[in-house]
């Protein structure tokens, strides 16, 4: 039986997270999260950053920030929503927790840790009171 744990994401794991990022988006070369994006959002929201381990093995992760929705309403980029990839829209006062990514690494799918991440995120949204989750998504090319 493999040991799962949900824990916070650190910078030290940064080379597991982007090998894992590689295997679940093969042809997505180039877009991959820089270290120096991760580093901001761990110090900026570290318990919005989490990793799903396996056997102490980074198997996934999902990223966040909270924002004030009605600063951005429906018809909003990726770009606009995280001040582009600078994230200066995080705000402790915001109402909405928005859910900039989440990946599993393909040998690991199917076991629910996607699952597990998004149930981590909406106990999160809980414990801070927010209003609500949204999901965001950036599209190769």
């Amino acid at each position: 039986m493999s040991q799962i744990d949900i824990k916070l994401l650190t910078i030290e794991q940064y080379t597991e997270v982007i090998d894992v990022m590689k295997a679940a988006y093969p042809n997505w070369q180039g877009s991959y999260w820089r270290k120096e994006s991760i580093q901001k959002l761990i110090t900026i929201f570290p318990e919005g950053q989490q990793a799903v381990t396996v056997d102490g093995k980074v198997a996934g992760i999902s990223l966040s920030i909270i924002i004030k929705y009605d600063d951005f309403g429906d018809e909003h980029t990726f770009s606009s929503i995280t001040s582009n990839y600078t994230f200066n829209n995080h705000t402790t006062k915001g109402d909405v927790i928005y859910g900039l990514e989440t990946f599993i690494d393909p040998k690991y799918r199917g076991q629910r840790l996607g699952r597990r991440l998004y149930d981590n995120r909406k106990k999160l949204c809980e414990e801070l009171n927010l209003r609500a989750i949204i999901f965001g998504g950036r599209i190769p090319n």
